[in-house]
């Protein structure tokens, strides 16, 4: 069944939802029948070829798909017991999840009306047509409101997993966060393929993900959403976000598996003195592609942005990064930073870069710069001389060049347990063993 006619029919099926609701169901759909899924003649897809989820027949998980709290331990490390909040195939699991308690009586809610007022503010259905197939799909929204003033010390953790079997599965995970004036909050957004799942058959799963983020006056957001799917899986994801007045957001986009990824970030600067730290890691391995294209809207003056990407292609891999800033007329005294460094171990890896500056104020500081290379072989030769062998320099080169995103993450728990997840991807690039490298 065609992505069209899946989401076609599921329309139809839905009942008991809020008119609003189904009105924008309805209108997402429209846009996306449409628009169909991208192709490679649009210049924002020339080099992600969606051609493998065409021409899958995809179906929807079942309501209450197996899964158990050990399944999900087993692939979601670090589990944050303190506002654990597990979501399968798009739906709320109670059993599986420990909310606990937040600072404001904030927490984790399904219930739409919460999410009416911000609910696709963010996202053009007409400009991103996987969005709005999401919009027409996805089961329940989950949404985080930190009350004004609310300063919560502890992550909040999101985790949106993929159970199934052999038969492919399309999932449509939503997230809203509402940061109101004011509040501090740390989110850990993890997209993981239950254990059982991944055995069973070559199967691939598809995620359809939106986020959307609004940050209030003088809000702090923090952000990290990682993506340790299974290889054979398909995973797109759209977030969107929306900074006030001194509102601030650092966010950390990490992608270790799956066999086609495309992530889309954008960040509009909405405030004075508001503050972006967009940061980025993927891995490539085999003949993945992992494509990130970020926008960073800097709508008026006294705005910061700062982006760190960082690829790194093994095997027949590639890599795509496309960064747009773009500096409105009246920005003036914009800061905007943007690199994207890249480290290919084979000859087969590729990578395409294209950062980009659209500066339409004269009174600003923007900078951007992009290199693609292999490893620095004077480094190599230091450690070998001093008693490292080959491929453990190689490993520890590779790891270093990781590490200098991993360890800006701001949970010390999540860097320290996602080290033996990036050895696994590292090695999987290399085409050795963990701890391995070319």
């Amino acid at each position: 069944m065609s992505l069209l006619a899946l989401a076609e029919q599921a329309l139809a099926q839905r009942t008991g939802e809020p008119a609003w609701l189904q009105e924008r169901r309805a209108a997402a759909l429209a846009c996306f029948r449409e628009q169909g899924l991208p192709t490679t003649r649009l210049e924002a897809w020339r080099y992600t070829n969606l051609a493998g989820i065409s021409k899958t027949s995809f179906e929807l998980a079942p309501a209450e798909a197996e899964a158990s709290r050990e399944a999900v331990e087993s692939v979601c490390f670090p589990v944050f017991g303190c506002s654990l909040n597990v979501f399968v195939d798009g739906r709320y699991r109670e059993n599986l999840s420990t909310p606990g308690a937040l600072s404001g009586n904030a927490h984790v809610e399904t219930d739409p009306e919460l999410a009416r007022a911000e609910l696709g503010a963010l996202v053009d259905p007409k400009q991103h047509p996987l969005a709005a197939l999401n919009t027409a799909l996805f089961e329940e929204v989950a949404v985080l409101r930190v009350p004004r003033g609310t300063h919560i010390e502890q992550p909040v953790h999101v985790v949106f997993a993929a159970s199934g079997d052999a038969t492919p599965r399309l999932r449509s995970p939503r997230l809203l966060v509402v940061a109101e004036a004011g509040s501090r909050v740390q989110v850990v957004q993890d997209h993981v393929r239950l254990e059982a799942t991944a055995a069973a058959g070559e199967a691939p799963g598809f995620t359809n993900s939106v986020t959307e983020v609004f940050a209030e006056a003088d809000a702090s957001v923090d952000l990290v959403v990682l993506q340790r799917e299974a290889d054979a899986d398909f995973h797109i994801s759209n977030l969107a976000v929306r900074l006030e007045r001194d509102a601030r957001l650092t966010s950390h986009v990490i992608s270790l598996g799956g066999q086609l990824v495309r992530n889309d970030l954008a960040a509009t600067l909405a405030g004075e003195g508001s503050d972006a730290l967009l940061n980025g890691l993927f891995v490539g391995s085999g003949e993945r592609v992992v494509d990130n294209h970020t926008l960073v809207d800097h709508a008026v003056p006294h705005g910061t942005s700062r982006q760190l990407y960082r690829g790194i292609l093994g095997g027949s891999s590639r890599g795509v990064f496309r960064g747009r800033v773009v500096v409105r007329p009246d920005a003036q005294k914009t800061n905007a930073q943007q690199s994207n460094p890249n480290l290919l171990l084979s000859d087969a890896a590729e990578v395409d870069t294209r950062p980009q500056l659209e500066i339409n104020a004269d009174d600003v500081k923007c900078s951007h710069g992009s290199t693609i290379g292999q490893l620095d072989p004077e480094a190599l030769f230091y450690l070998r001389a001093r008693g490292i062998d080959e491929v453990r320099a190689r490993a520890l080169l590779t790891r270093g060049f990781a590490h200098q995103v991993l360890d800006a993450l701001p949970v010390e728990a999540l860097r320290e347990g996602l080290d033996q997840v990036l050895d696994r991807s590292l090695a999987e690039a290399s085409g050795g063993e963990p701890g391995s490298a070319p």
